[in-house]
């Protein structure tokens, strides 16, 4: 009977990932010779988020924001008339990349905006917003790959966390607490790394605490 369970395994992982629906924000960056060169991240409302390192990934990151999270960068966009207005500055000013926002309704109509540099406030808000997720996909893709397959390189994987998370950039904490739990319970990982996953684990665990709390509220 052992052998049925990776399927079941998988089956359960594939149920309880989060699914995109309804109303959702894409957020694309194209640049050439930069580290990713490509970067596309999608939320919908309910904070069910995907991003993408290529535009043929068929198996992106997967991760799950909290209400707050999620209904300040749809305010944000609802700031910016869902992209109905052009973005772009027309300043004379460096190529950073293209960049893309994008806005799909629930009845699948869609408005976007393509730039490089815009002087709208709310706009440089908002892609500072989904630098700093991207960063933190990038974090966690990385500790995923030192985990598996190089325990020496945990540690600094962990740093970078951290110096996210010390400068209030990092985005959906939740998502590296079973990598966190992971490292921290096992001792092929080195001491130094097993204290600060377990201290990164513990407060990520309150953040998400103080979320559903005041979710509860809200309703």
């Amino acid at each position: 009977m052992s052998f049925a369970w990776p399927f079941v395994s998988a089956f359960l992982i594939a149920f309880l990932l989060p699914v995109l629906a309804g109303p959702r924000l894409t957020f694309i960056k194209a640049f050439p010779g930069s580290t990713p060169p490509y970067v596309s991240i999608v939320i919908d409302r309910s904070g069910a988020v995907e991003y993408k390192e290529s535009p043929t990934d068929d198996q992106p990151v997967k991760a799950q924001f909290s209400e707050s999270e999620t209904a300040q960068l749809f305010e944000m966009a609802e700031k910016l008339e869902y992209f109905k207005s052009p973005l772009e500055s027309g300043l004379k000013v460096a190529n950073t990349g293209k960049k893309t926002f994008r806005y799909e309704a629930e009845d699948g109509a869609s408005t976007e905006q393509i730039f490089n540099y815009s002087a709208n406030t709310t706009a440089q808000q908002l892609l500072d917003r989904f630098e700093q997720i991207a960063a933190s996909e990038r974090a966690y893709i990385d500790l995923q790959r030192t985990v598996r397959f190089d325990k020496l390189g945990v540690n600094d994987a962990l740093a970078e966390i951290e110096s996210l998370w010390l400068q209030k950039q990092l985005a959906a904490p939740q998502q590296f607490i079973p990598l966190l739990t992971r490292v921290a319970t096992h001792d092929t990982f080195m001491h130094l790394a097993r204290d600060r996953a377990a201290r990164l684990k513990d407060q990520f665990e309150k953040v998400g605490a103080n979320d559903a709390t005041a979710a509860k509220r809200g309703q």
